[in-house]
């Protein structure tokens, strides 16, 4: 099954346990994968995009997965 809802920084930062302006730095500097979608200037990231880049850092191989 497909997860298509779009999360912001703030739902991406809940599921990995950091601050929003974490993964804002994480984009800033190339470690987050490119957004799914841009809303009035706001980047969203669709859930399986987000659960596949977590399952892909080696240093967080297992975290975010409730």
């Amino acid at each position: 099954m497909t997860d298509r809802r779009l999360w912001s920084y703030k739902e991406i930062a809940a599921h990995i346990r950091v601050q929003p302006d974490t993964v804002r730095s994480y984009r800033k500097h190339g470690l987050l994968p490119p957004p799914d979608h841009v809303e009035a200037g706001k980047p969203y990231w669709y859930a399986d995009t987000v659960r596949a880049w977590v399952a892909s850092r080696p240093s967080n191989r297992g975290r975010g997965t409730e």
